[in-house]
């Protein structure tokens, strides 16, 4: 690297570093700050200019990382989830806005081809600007909320593609293109085949391996190569890196290890995506807007326009009131990032032209700068038309139709035999939870029992970010690890000040330092540990005091059986000092063709053990019946010494 690199690398952090913190400060969205970096150090403006053609390489991974993201939180059966409201609504808005505001476009001159792809870019919600305000305005779980954060979601899984539909358009023969369109689209396909089968019989078994090493750096290079890996397929067939990257984060979004996969990538995402709207704010030049800001300011009015109609007519059209409709369509109608990559790969290939890149680029930035104003008082501006009917604010559920996050729940750290025991009683209270262990084997047997349970280190604050900190009831740290306690306790007084945090020890010389460090409720481990940290734990969801108590009885009565149930995993990784030969838990997945497929469980007569749930179709049952027929595909949950346990499993698997 020469100095001069080196010096402008350092004149691109000290700038952005500064103009990010302002616009925090004013409390704007980071992105158009980075925009604002890349206007103020570009070569169409005064001042000292970035040209150092590394920095503009390394931003193009910013979009890889953040379709990679995306793929993460919209797995397959998500997909299948959102295929009737959000769906329909999300194909109908795109579709729409391309077509409309494409026709608009073509009418005053552009070619089919540019005409297309400025519809594409405005069909596009920032989906960052929709979450962030609401969030702020205590909004994200109203039902116009959710619908709109849906929505914008969706809006990003059409953004695939169109990455791989956009670059073709540059051919200049209609049956060239044809050809070139469906060649485009079957690669697609086969990328899709490859990377779809590959990701189902090597990622999880790579994972699994990766995590039994227990270390931070290897599972950091293998997200690093199995994203960038599959680009790499993608592009070999002639498509682009992103995609890839987001049909492989699908993959990995089924897996235990997703929490902490996105974790893993986050600062790389958020680094490299800040550099990317740094090099698309460089392409903005003022010296093509003279002559040309009208055009940019009413491109911005039909952008906003446009999207909050056609919207408001989709959602008021499945019957939705019309107050909230017009609320949707004015949280949807913000420009979005992913209108600025197409446009870059537009640019890129030629399909459209600098000066309209120009005049595009500027109507979504006006958009996205008038978008935190048309948020914050849309429902000021919707009453102004529509009085919303009695209830018309009610939370929408989180259903098929609408994909939401967790809360309300339990935040679990670590699934030991303290954290299942509080799981158990957990789900029993019909409370939800979430437990996060770094035992790769412990959370494989959970996962197949249709336990909550992910692959994750609890004392990093992104994966606490990740399981919904936020919005959660109760923090319990049921290990027995001082440091990362510690950890857990700074993050969850700096992301949630005032959430309860409940701290397991092994003794009590720690006690008044955890309390010190903001612990709610500190539990030294005793005789009856596990279950007092069950009891608190409910006690501080407000179950009925007598409820609790009666629970406890039951438990004392049956001989501490929750307390004795659960899933041993690798015993290098206990967080229990116990004997290996105690009763445990064992989930036996039943494979095609296995003995028990037909069999009830009293035919069966597995002697010694205790079937302590039954896994169906993704559906949890606890203590089934003895006349419960067995089936392929059921996951058994078996209770018992190690020796029943492993005759219990041949007999079930003949």
């Amino acid at each position: 690297m020469t100095a001069a690199s080196f010096a402008q690398i350092l004149l691109l952090l000290g700038t952005t570093a500064l103009v990010v913190a302002v616009f925090q400060w004013l409390r704007v969205p980071s992105s158009l700050a980075y925009l604002v970096v890349g206007v103020l150090l570009g070569p169409h403006t005064g001042g000292p200019v970035i040209e150092n053609p590394e920095i503009h390489g390394a931003a193009e991974f910013g979009i890889v990382f953040l379709m990679f993201t995306i793929g993460l939180n919209l797995s397959l059966p998500q997909v299948h989830a959102l295929r009737h409201l959000v769906l329909g609504l999300g194909t109908g808005q795109v579709v729409l806005t391309t077509l409309v505001v494409g026709a608009a476009a073509f009418a005053f001159g552009l070619s089919p081809e540019a005409a297309f792809v400025v519809g594409a870019v405005f069909a596009q919600s920032s989906t960052a600007i929709i979450g962030k305000q609401l969030a702020e305005q205590g909004e994200e779980y109203s039902r116009h909320g959710r619908l709109a954060v849906a929505m914008s979601v969706f809006q990003d899984v059409t953004a695939v593609p169109l990455i791989v539909v956009v670059p073709v358009l540059a051919v200049p023969s209609l049956r060239v293109l044809g050809e070139s369109l469906a060649w485009a689209l079957a690669k697609a396909v086969l990328a899709f085949v490859l990377v779809f089968f590959a990701g189902r019989w090597l990622l999880r078994p790579l994972f699994h391996a990766v995590a039994s090493r227990r270390s931070a750096e290897l599972f950091t290079l293998t997200v690093l190569l199995v994203s960038l890996g599959a680009g790499g397929l993608t592009y070999q067939l002639g498509l682009s890196v992103a995609f890839g990257a987001f049909l492989v984060g699908m993959m990995l979004g089924e897996t235990e290890f997703r929490h902490q996969v996105e974790s893993t990538i986050r600062p790389f995402r958020d680094v490299l995506l800040g550099l990317f709207f740094v090099s698309i704010g460089m392409l903005f030049d003022p010296s093509l807007m003279e002559g040309t800001w009208q055009w940019a300011l009413g491109g911005a009015f039909v952008l906003l326009a446009a999207k909050t109609v056609l919207v408001a007519v989709l959602v008021r059209a499945t019957g939705i009131d019309l107050a909230t409709a017009w609320r949707v369509g004015l949280l949807v109608a913000v420009g979005g990032e992913f209108g600025f990559a197409l446009l870059a790969i537009a640019l890129d290939a030629g399909v459209i032209s600098q000066l309209t890149g120009q005049i595009v680029l500027m109507a979504v930035l006006l958009s996205m700068i008038t978008a935190p104003f048309l948020i914050r008082y849309n429902r000021v501006l919707a009453e102004g038309w529509f009085r919303p009917p009695p209830g018309g604010e009610g939370a929408l559920s989180a259903g098929p139709g609408v994909a939401g996050s967790p809360h309300d729940h339990v935040i679990i750290c670590g699934y030991g035999r303290i954290g299942q025991n509080i799981g158990r009683f957990l789900e029993e209270e019909r409370i939800p939870y979430v437990a996060l262990d770094l035992d790769p084997q412990r959370v494989k047997e959970a996962r197949i029992a249709c336990e909550p349970v992910y692959y994750g280190d609890s004392s990093e604050r992104d994966m606490l970010e990740a399981v919904g900190i936020g919005k959660a009831r109760l923090v319990v740290v049921s290990h027995e690890d001082l440091a990362a306690a510690h950890k857990v306790l700074h993050h969850a007084a700096a992301l949630r000040p005032g959430l309860p945090v409940m701290v397991r020890t092994r003794d009590e010389s720690h006690v008044e330092e955890l309390r010190r460090a903001g612990a709610a409720e500190v539990v030294p481990e005793t005789l009856e540990a596990g279950l007092m940290i069950a009891s608190q734990a409910l006690l501080l969801l407000n179950v009925p005091l007598s409820r609790v108590a009666r629970r406890i009885r039951e438990q004392r009565l049956n001989r501490y059986l929750l307390l004795r149930e659960f899933f041993r995993g690798d015993e290098t990784f206990s967080d229990d000092v116990q004997s290996q030969d105690g009763d445990r838990l064992r989930a036996v997945p039943l494979p095609p063709g296995c003995r028990a497929a037909g069999c009830t469980l009293a035919e069966l007569a597995l002697e010694g053990v205790v079937v302590t749930a039954l896994v169906r179709h993704g559906v949890r049952e606890l203590a089934p019946a003895p006349e419960t027929r067995l089936a392929e595909g059921d996951a058994v949950v078996l209770f018992g010494a190690v020796s029943d346990l492993d005759k219990a499993e041949r007999r079930l698997l003949g």
